[in-house]
């Protein structure tokens, strides 16, 4: 369930009932002034006699069974308060068993205004508006005399689209049921699935009569995303609510005016990210951001900055246009995309560091003009055109494709170009992204709100100045701020700068009461540690006897250490493997020489793989690097991790490799730079896949002996983990596996 009741009106309570063209029944919101919600709201908030957010965390910790206080919990609280007082932004380590979530939502309901929280994941995203906030919803009402409100806030994808799913037949034999997919390479669809298409959407107009907010997550069983992309709408492609017939209907607008109304919002940072790029008009405007798993939110910006050009779109946005062009404009972009296939074909795999070739720029150079003269030919979108939809969707996609190839053509120093390939199904795109995103969250992310960003990883090598750095947080405010945001510290950087490390000043030192330090440049820093015991609780192992990892795959060495430590202990391991082909060797050893149950990523479902780990107990689960952050299993489960090797970017990552080139060439180390930071985290994040509950014991084994023997980052990645007992010694590795084995 995505949105709590109490957030947003049933039919027919606060709403006006009415049937949407086609049979749908439709809710129309009033606006918020109308409100009772509103209003009672606004009337408790003028109250000066509110509890503040450490009786609201004790009334949210006292209704957790068997919750407990916990001093770092209550630091968290409290530092947030005084930033949201100060205007300051802050950055909090907190470790895992901390309790973040309810350290940070408790002061959120004292901030007048909704509150934006973001996260990286759903499952993080699910643990909010499933568990913690229903649970402190009903813990604070009687201190608050009301019911907090909350709602989630998706791109609007995520949401069914009833002007698609009225014409969703129509769009089936143009846009999917003859194109050749990405993930299959040549060839055109088997007819059979046309079918299939059909059936799934028929379950969909069903389901629209009888969804109250057409929200994807809580269609069950779901659709495949091929029959969910005929039924929705991406943002850049829809008219808006005033042009489109279905707009007083639409569930996306609604999901935005529930988030209007509600105490707490909760979204993501992909949506955050284009929210800034887009001008900050989708999220509500709100004084307190909560960035969670703020260790990703600068690669997820990066993501939405990025755009690709590929033949199959260029061949699907001619198709989609050719109605309303000219044939010989609708056979120019034919002819571009065709273009653009050589081009690509020919165009080695990897960064693009010597200008476009030739005949990549010829292709960019030809869409350019084509996506121009049809935009000129299909001209504005107006109210009386017979499709406003289909006109819009047309403009969009073809809009798109000649900002990018502008982009591409422009070759700026601040952009990334390159070529990439799935080695799966062959599929060639040209891909362009920001070097840096760190000037963007500098400019977008911190005016007129405090932000307060953590994660379980933001001190790297026992330091914040790393990920401030990152985050646009590392240069002080430029002048007077401007008067609504007096009270913020705005920050700036050139946006042309790599988001990397440099030297930095020392900060002061934190303020021995609270631990906050305060940087001098707006922002402040907190670690509040963990509640775990990690040197009496875990292990830290470093083989420091093998020899230093070479070529891809898992050495022979290291195996034999992998098979030494899985079998002391008997199972219960979870090996996280810097590439496919290590993770498959360790497989094949392990079933070959023991008898455990040994599974391997790609085999079943990432979901079934993890569930078959929790409740097998002599299992072992090896994958690559989305089981880094991705497995959450407590208790005597998982009592090994077992790390290859230190996770540092590939050679070949387009982005890294870019940074770290922009950092060699002004004099600095770029592997120091990007590529050991980018390690840390990583690193920080498979440790601490070991201990996730108090009564957890275990060993984390790290197969790659520079933890140990690199002087000039090893002490850096090691400060940036969890104080685990710290080893070298097999033998002593083993016994604790010995011991853990036999208790």
């Amino acid at each position: 369930m995505a949105i709590f009741r109490a957030a947003r009106p049933r039919h027919g309570l606060l709403g006006t009932d009415r049937v949407r063209p086609g049979g749908y029944r439709a809710t129309v919101t009033p606006p918020r002034t109308a409100t009772a919600t509103g209003t009672a709201r606004d009337k408790a908030r003028r109250r000066g006699d509110r509890p503040g957010g450490a009786e609201l965390l004790s009334a949210a910790v006292g209704a957790v069974p068997g919750g407990t206080a916990r001093p770092g919990q209550q630091r968290m609280t409290a530092a947030i308060e005084e930033c949201v007082s100060t205007g300051d932004h802050l950055l909090v380590q907190a470790g895992t068993g901390t309790g973040k979530s309810l350290a940070y939502l408790a002061p959120a309901l004292t901030v007048d205004g909704p509150v934006v929280v973001s996260t990286a994941t759903l499952a993080l995203q699910s643990q909010l508006v499933e568990h913690d906030l229903p649970r402190l919803a009903d813990a604070v009402e009687p201190l608050l005399r009301r019911r907090p409100t909350f709602a989630v806030l998706k791109g609007r994808h995520h949401y069914l689209c009833l002007a698609r799913l009225e014409n969703s037949t129509a769009d089936e034999p143009e846009d999917t049921l003859f194109d050749a997919p990405a993930e299959r390479p040549g060839g055109t669809r088997w007819l059979g699935e046309a079918g299939r298409l059909g059936k799934q959407v028929q379950r969909l107009r069903d389901w629209a009569l009888e969804t109250d907010t057409g929200d994807r997550d809580e269609l069950d069983p779901g659709v495949d995303d091929q029959t969910w992309r005929l039924v929705s709408m991406p943002a850049r492609e829809c008219v808006g609510a005033s042009r489109c017939p279905y707009g007083a209907e639409c569930f996306a607008e609604a999901s935005r005016a529930r988030a209007r109304e509600a105490d707490i919002v909760v979204t993501n940072h992909s949506l955050l990210a284009v929210d800034m790029l887009a001008g900050r008009h989708i999220v509500p405007p709100h004084r307190l951001l909560v960035v969670d798993e703020a260790h990703e939110l600068a690669d997820r910006v990066s993501s939405a900055a990025q755009a690709e050009l590929t033949p199959e779109l260029i061949d699907r946005s001619a198709r989609r246009a050719r109605p309303l062009l000219r044939p010989e404009t609708a056979e120019a972009l034919t002819a571009s995309g065709d273009a653009l296939a050589v081009g690509l074909a020919e165009a080695p795999v990897g960064r693009i560091t010597s200008g476009l070739p030739g005949p990549l720029r010829e292709a960019c150079t030809l869409l350019d003009a084509a996506t121009r003269t049809a935009l000129d030919s299909i001209g504005d979108v107006k109210a009386d055109d017979p499709d406003p939809v289909r006109k819009q969707q047309a403009k969009a996609v073809l809009d798109e494709l000649s900002t990018t190839a502008q982009r591409l053509l422009e070759e700026a120093e601040h952009d990334v170009a390159w070529v990439e390939r799935n080695d799966v199904t062959g599929r060639r795109a040209l891909v362009v992204a920001p070097l840096s995103v760190a000037g963007t969250l500098a400019t977008h992310l911190y005016d007129e709100r405090t932000v307060v960003a953590t994660s379980a990883t933001l001190a790297l090598g026992g330091r914040f100045d790393t990920v401030a750095r990152a985050l646009g947080l590392d240069s002080p405010p430029p002048g007077p701020p401007s008067p609504a945001a007096a009270a913020l510290a705005q920050t700036t950087r050139r946006p042309s700068t790599p988001d990397v490390p440099a030297r930095a000043t020392t900060p002061p030192p934190p303020d021995p009461a609270d631990g906050l330090t305060d940087s001098g440049l707006g922002w402040r820093s907190l670690d509040v540690g963990s509640p775990f015991d990690y040197p009496r609780q875990g292990i830290l192992y470093v083989a420091a006897h093998l020899p230093r990892p070479g070529a891809s795959g898992l050495p022979e060495a290291a195996g034999e250490e992998l098979l030494a430590l899985v079998t002391a202990l008997g199972g219960r391991t979870l090996g996280l493997f810097s590439s496919r082909r290590a993770a498959q060797q360790a497989a094949e050893l392990l079933r070959a020489r023991t008898d455990l149950p040994v599974l391997l990523q790609g085999e079943e479902t990432l979901p079934l793989l993890v569930r078959r780990f929790r409740e097998e107990r002599s299992s072992c689960l090896f994958g690559v690097m989305s089981l880094w952050q991705g497995v959450d299993v407590p208790g005597d489960s998982c009592q090994l991790v077992v790390i290859d090797r230190l996770p540092f970017p590939r050679p070949d990552e387009p982005l890294a490799a870019a940074r770290a080139a922009a950092v060699d060439a002004q004099g600095g180390s770029g592997f120091a730079a990007v590529s050991v930071p980018i390690a840390a985290v990583r690193l920080a994040q498979g440790v601490g896949r070991l201990i996730r509950a108090s009564g957890d014991r275990g060993v984390v084994a790290v197969l790659d002996s520079r933890l140990e023997t690199a002087r000039s980052y090893g002490s850096f990645l090691r400060r940036s983990l969890p104080p685990f007992w710290y080893t070298t010694r097999p033998e002593v590795a083993r016994g604790a596996l010995t011991r853990l084995a036999a208790s």
